[in-house]
């Protein structure tokens, strides 16, 4: 690949390989340009800044040929305005060093394309102002980790980079304890296992993981029965790693998809529920400053326990 730069816009071009030919070209674009996002190259294709050939070329389908030029015109960043929002957040705990929420279903963690506004950054800027951490720049001030939009439960929030460096060697180092809660299809044979599969990108859809997928890295989950109702079980996951749509991913693969979850569960789900059924429920860690081993459990939310009850009704069982 090789690179020109002019005034306020930097030129790519990378040249078709054999191999790559027939293949979607927002794919090969994502595969070969590590530096840039999904949605960074999609939206790249909506502004007309991709050109095959000398050609504008917006059609992200397109099927380029072995030896074609392909051409990227990116504009100098623009740092985003991210604002404060007077957004109510559920604080579990909090002191100068770490903040830790209770995230609700539906919420962003930060600001994305289509996602500017409501995220669970907008809030904690305006809940901390400028007590947060910057290593990971003006888009997620203060975000150590993230849990999926339709994902519930906690999350540590780093207050100052001190903090935050603290926190992420604990991860790096799986030493955060991550529990899961999780309503999955299906009965299961054993009391507890683990999954222990690589997760990378699903090469035949760029919205999932798959199991051993492109570029895949270790990930493991230990899994627990909490509960059995016949066609469903309730579960805990404990992460042992952190790789995107984890639990997902390997729930689904050891065919326990879990409920309500529209990416990698039924097409046909007996249940309408809002989102797959998983409340990150327990977190602890190392206190960056005092040393102290901190430990945080949340409910989960109102629909999550109404499903509940209702799989206990049809069981026969009572709490």
């Amino acid at each position: 690949m090789k690179q020109k730069r002019g005034d306020s816009i930097d030129k790519f071009y990378i040249r078709i390989k054999d191999e790559e030919a027939g293949i979607r070209l927002d794919q090969i674009l994502t595969r070969r340009l590590d530096g840039l996002s999904r949605s960074h190259i999609q939206h790249l294709f909506e502004l007309g800044n991709i050109r095959v050939n000398g050609e504008q070329c917006k059609a992200k389908n397109r099927k380029p040929q072995a030896g074609d030029q392909v051409e990227l015109l990116l504009p100098d960043p623009v740092e985003l305005d991210i604002k404060p929002e007077n957004i109510p957040l559920d604080i579990i705990y909090e002191d100068e060093d770490v903040l830790v929420v209770n995230k609700p279903y539906g919420m962003v963690v930060h600001p994305a394309v289509g996602n500017y506004t409501g995220t669970l950054v907008n809030a904690i800027m305006y809940h901390c102002g400028d007590s947060l951490s910057s290593i990971n720049g003006v888009v997620r001030p203060g975000i150590v980790h993230r849990i999926d939009k339709d994902t519930s439960g906690l999350l540590m929030v780093a207050k100052n980079d001190s903090a935050h460096l603290s926190l992420s060697t604990q991860l790096a180092a799986h030493s955060i304890t991550r529990k899961y809660m999780a309503i999955v299809m299906d009965n299961f044979r054993n009391d507890e296992g683990t999954v222990d599969l690589p997760i990378g990108r699903d090469p035949r859809n760029r919205l999932k993981k798959s199991v051993n997928g492109l570029n895949a890295k270790d990930a493991v989950t230990h899994y627990k029965v909490l509960e059995r109702f016949g066609e469903y079980t309730l579960v805990e996951c404990q992460l042992e790693t952190g790789r995107t749509h984890q639990i997902r991913v390997h729930m689904a693969y050891i065919k326990h998809p879990l409920v309500g979850d529209p990416v990698y569960g039924s097409r046909k789900p007996k249940f309408q529920v809002h989102g797959q059924m998983l409340h990150a429920g327990t977190l602890g860690f190392i206190h960056p400053t005092t040393g102290e081993q901190m430990l945080f459990t949340a409910p989960p939310p109102k629909e999550f326990q109404e499903l509940l009850q209702v799989l206990r009704g049809r069981s026969g069982k009572r709490e």
